[in-house]
């Protein structure tokens, strides 16, 4: 397996903190060296394992690097990878865990240096828990990482990108960074906002008389509300369309209810059931 030499993260968190935690399991860096904003979250994630040593100084942190991996918010994912691309040498690798890509990949495609060594990336493997200590070696096992390159992006660089996602231990697809934005505005985005409405409109003194299905529905709401709002406003048109496909499915059944229509109820909750059943299968652990 291919080792990757200096590894730096900008971001050690949840997502970057199981990277390097993937990295220093596996043997796969010779370093891995933490970037972030405060020395004491770089003191937990260096006492957490995820990285060897860390920094608030982004330039002295990629400082021949051989590949940089940017987990910050994805409204600042674009300025992070300009930067970085300035601060390294030239046959570095920067990739990223943004979960939008059109305008992250649009901002750094009109800079020549940053397009000339990023390739965007979404590993398919976040959780609502935040922060460093939340960080798992095995994160990525299994998971999907979509890779989101254009046709501007150099065939080395979108080779290396699927070699070090695939040696986390991911499945690596591509698709262009718009089909990227309005496929994750169905799957993941749309569920988050759905999450976060079904936990708001419950009256907060029945809490108390709430149970699996409402804590089962309604987990991805506890994620970060600063993280959302960054990727609910960078994905907005693609989110306003999944949202009008939502409102028609929980129409026809408001119209199926108020008109006493079993079969119509019936039909509706057995094609969500049909579609539920299909992503489980899909899901099914490996027979070893």
């Amino acid at each position: 397996m291919e080792r990757w030499g200096k590894v730096a993260i900008v971001g050690v968190g949840l997502i970057g903190g199981s990277v390097g935690l993937a990295l220093r399991s596996r043997g796969l860096a010779t370093e891995v060296f933490g970037i972030g904003r405060s020395s004491r979250s770089l003191d937990r994630a260096e006492q957490c394992g995820a990285i060897d040593r860390g920094t608030t100084d982004l330039a002295i942190g990629v400082a021949m690097a051989d590949v940089v991996v940017v987990c910050t918010p994805v409204d600042a994912i674009a300025e992070d990878v300009r930067r970085v691309a300035d601060l390294t040498p030239d046959e570095v690798l920067v990739t990223d865990a943004g979960s939008t890509k059109r305008r992250i990949v649009e901002a750094i495609e009109g800079h020549p240096r940053a397009s000339s060594v990023y390739v965007g990336a979404h590993p398919l493997a976040g959780s609502e828990r935040r922060g460093v200590e939340s960080a798992t070696s095995d994160l990525f096992e299994g998971r999907v990482c979509l890779l989101t390159p254009t046709a501007r992006t150099p065939d080395k660089p979108k080779q290396r990108a699927r070699a070090f996602w695939k040696s986390l231990g991911s499945r690596v697809l591509e698709m262009s960074p718009a089909e990227h934005d309005e496929v994750l505005a169905y799957t993941s985005h749309l569920p988050h906002a759905v999450a976060a409405a079904l936990a708001g409109c419950i009256p907060a003194d029945w809490l108390p008389l709430a149970a699996g299905a409402y804590r089962d529905s309604t987990r991805v709401a506890g994620a970060d509300p600063a993280l959302w709002t960054a990727i609910f406003r960078e994905n907005r048109g693609p989110l306003l369309k999944a949202l009008g496909s939502f409102q028609d499915r929980a129409a026809a059944f408001k119209y199926a209810l108020m008109t006493d229509d079993e079969s119509a109820i019936f039909a509706w909750w057995e094609e969500a059931k049909r579609r539920r059943d299909r992503f489980e299968s899909f899901n099914k652990p490996a027979a070893s």
